[in-house]
């Protein structure tokens, strides 16, 4: 049961991230600086109330699963969660913290999106793992 529980945030993280990836961050390059500043900040509010619980949930399950078990699996999972945890929070969180300042400049905004890369890639990996887990290796 905790593998499926882990699989349904991980894909809910995976959706969002690449919706953010391909959508959201694109598009703050279309809004006039006034109009990305105001957006932005109702933007950061309303994707925290969903991003925390799923990034909290995840980390939680997989603290739980290395608790339990240390393989390749668990270990490698915890590992790249905790990077996550850690680039958000001393990279993006700045970022976006730059943007709700006033920085709407288009070199900001570009280096959300390409830096971006590296979570919407990790994300990826940690869902496909989770996957291979419930439906091949029968939950390890």
């Amino acid at each position: 049961m905790i593998e499926i529980t882990r699989l349904v945030l991980d894909v809910g993280l995976l959706v969002l991230i690449w919706m953010i990836q391909l959508i959201v961050y694109p598009s703050f390059l279309f809004y006039t600086a006034k109009e990305l500043i105001a957006w932005h900040k109702m933007y950061t509010k309303a994707i925290a109330l969903i991003v925390i619980p799923l990034m909290l949930g995840q980390l939680g399950i997989i603290i739980y699963q290395v608790f339990l078990v240390q393989n390749t699996y668990t270990l490698t999972s915890i590992v790249l969660v905790v990077f996550l945890w850690g680039i958000t929070l001393l990279k993006f969180a700045p970022m976006h913290q730059q943007i709700s300042e006033g920085n709407t400049h288009e070199k900001l905004l570009k280096k959300l999106v390409q830096n971006n890369w590296v979570r919407t890639l990790i994300w990826t990996i940690l869902c496909a793992m989770s996957a291979t887990s419930v439906f091949f290796l029968n939950n390890l």
